[in-house]
């Protein structure tokens, strides 16, 4: 288990490496001056472009920019976050830098957007495992009933829909037809400040984010249901759970130990890696319900050609997905004590 963790950490650093480095690029030969933006655009002085152009270090080759964007996430090392030779190491505070067009700090900015794609992604994985386990356990135990044709529909509207439009039927019916919900707007879980007089707190946050779970939660719940009628079904038929009624064991023993425990074992694989996928659909969602998360702020960031902060949001966002599939891997072992032994 040590040898399969260090080799996946590796792994997992390797592939950080990449895919920033691949946005360096792609940033560095895309047709943008951000000195320029800031400098008043096509009628920027000289002086001024030449000062912003070295105060965001863009003189500099794209590796030097690149080895300082990462010497800027590291607690320990031989440079300052301005890329300066200390001498001895030196202990510092990680930061993902500044934005371009602001000059505000990007970790207290994305510290602001991430809890909001979190509660978007995590509260709709949580209301789509509920529906798929729910709608695709009673299908399989009622296969060609009425039940079971009800929720074939469901899987094929949920697998053909745009989460657009179904954001926005959720939005005309529940929100401006029916006015049960709020059609936008965030509320903070903890509370908003008395003097910004907005909502805030746990029952308003739920209450402001039913739509969007809603509307994440039945993308991904249609495949989810599928893949546990098939799961079941397959499982119901194997010869340990044929043995286990022989015995007498009851019905609810059967499916909850024998056919449960084994048919949900890939479920938890395809939801390490479908929480991944959920936070980059998430700028979907985000921009029909108006949420300030990650995707917006990568939208925003990508329209203003702004590259640190459009590193901030790859950084954090690639980030929790290793640690979210390294953590699937683990349970995934847990469950199945054969992956222990192998």
């Amino acid at each position: 288990m040590f040898r399969y963790l260090v080799r996946r950490i590796l792994w997992a650093i390797l592939l950080f490496l990449i895919i920033t480095f691949v946005t360096f690029v792609i940033f560095f030969m895309a047709p943008n001056d951000p000195a320029r933006a800031q400098c008043g655009g096509e009628q920027a002085r000289r002086a001024c472009l030449v000062l912003v152009t070295e105060k965001l270090g863009l003189d500099k080759p794209i590796t030097t920019q690149y080895a300082i964007f990462i010497n800027k996430l590291l607690p320990l090392s031989l440079w300052n976050n301005e890329g300066e030779y200390e001498g001895p190491v030196v202990v510092k505070k990680p930061t993902l830098g500044k934005q371009y067009a602001t000059g505000a700090s990007l970790d207290d900015t994305i510290k602001q957007a991430a809890p909001v794609t979190a509660s978007l992604v995590f509260g709709g994985a949580v209301l789509w495992m509920i529906i798929g386990l729910s709608v695709g356990i009673f299908s399989a135990l009622r296969p060609r009933s009425l039940i079971d044709r009800a929720a074939m529909v469901f899987v094929l509207v949920g697998v053909s829909a745009h989460p657009v439009w179904i954001g926005l039927i959720f939005s005309y019916f529940f929100g401006v037809k029916w006015h049960i919900t709020p059609i936008a707007g965030y509320a903070n879980f903890f509370g908003a400040p008395e003097d910004t007089g907005l909502a805030g707190g746990p029952v308003q946050w739920a209450y402001h984010m039913i739509l969007p779970w809603l509307t994440f939660a039945i993308l991904f719940a249609a495949s989810y249901a599928r893949m546990i009628r098939a799961n079941v079904m397959d499982t119901l038929g194997e010869d340990y759970v044929r043995t286990a009624r022989a015995k007498g064991a009851p019905e609810n023993v059967v499916i909850r130990r024998h056919v449960l425990r084994n048919a949900l074992l890939p479920v938890v694989t395809m939801l390490g890696l479908d929480i991944g996928v959920a936070l980059g659909g998430a700028i979907f969602t985000e921009a029909i319900f108006n949420l300030p998360g990650l995707g917006r702020l990568a939208l925003n960031s990508v329209l203003n050609l702004d590259l640190p902060t459009m590193q901030g949001v790859i950084v954090f966002a690639t980030l929790t997905i290793i640690l979210l599939n390294l953590v699937v891997d683990l349970i995934y072992a847990w469950i199945d004590p054969r992956i222990r032994l192998a």
